[in-house]
């Protein structure tokens, strides 16, 4: 516990050492324009890749990954919040201790965390099995996305295939075990597939309105310039 405890005042230290930067220009510009509210996060450097990662759909939510895990394997989950909130993507990440609000309810919280994450990344490791507030927060998280549509990522660390839970055998996971990283470039992988996938749907869908958009007005002139 005091290993946490120090780990937690030093990570305080650094954001506030180094505050995080605001959203893109065209993520502002199209919250903007599309009068919706758009939540702080990092920038994404590389052009192509702001293309790609950048949509209404995306800024709507306040976190790109939430990261489920227990108290023991924050050691371990550090590493891996460090690692994603690299550039040039810049994922935006729910850590537990860092982004809770002071003074609110436990559930109430942990609740919104997942409601407001695209992706929840579940490590589960013996000492998550033992915490009900990891099993609180899985249910939820299956609970928004009943299907495997890659919302969900788990994450098997130090645990035997019969240990596993039984919630989470169809859905395709992480074996850390397996990979030199500790899994992180696929645990990227893996959430950057799903935010790419969800813009591209938004994009596709925006177009598809301003084509619908543009036949109803050339339909209205034609009609309106029939009755002249």
């Amino acid at each position: 516990m005091a290993r946490f405890f120090r780990w937690f005042g030093d990570l305080k230290r650094n954001k506030n050492r180094n505050p995080s930067p605001q959203p893109s220009d065209t993520a502002k510009s199209s919250c903007k324009n599309s009068g919706s509210s758009c939540t702080s996060s990092r920038p994404i450097a590389d052009p192509t890749a702001s293309q790609r990662f950048d949509s209404k759909a995306r800024w709507s939510k306040e976190y790109d990954v939430c990261i489920c895990h227990a108290e023991d394997d924050i050691t371990y989950v550090q590493d891996l919040v460090s690692f994603l909130e690299l550039h040039p993507q810049g994922l935006r990440c729910f850590l537990q201790l860092r982004d809770l609000a002071l003074g609110g309810a436990i559930c109430t919280e942990l609740c919104q965390a997942v409601r407001e994450s695209h992706c929840w990344v579940l490590i589960i490791t013996p000492s998550f099995l033992k915490d009900p507030w990891c099993w609180y927060q899985m249910q939820q998280a299956l609970s928004e996305s009943p299907i495997a549509n890659g919302r969900v990522i788990p994450v098997r660390k130090h645990l035997e295939q019969k240990d596993y839970p039984q919630e989470l055998r169809f859905i395709f996971g992480i074996d850390v075990k397996l990979d030199k990283d500790n899994g992180f470039q696929k645990i990227k992988h893996a959430i950057l597939c799903y935010l790419e996938e969800l813009c591209r749907k938004d994009r596709e869908e925006q177009r598809r309105r301003e084509i619908e958009s543009c036949v109803d007005t050339v339909s209205n002139t034609t009609d309106l310039n029939r009755t002249c």
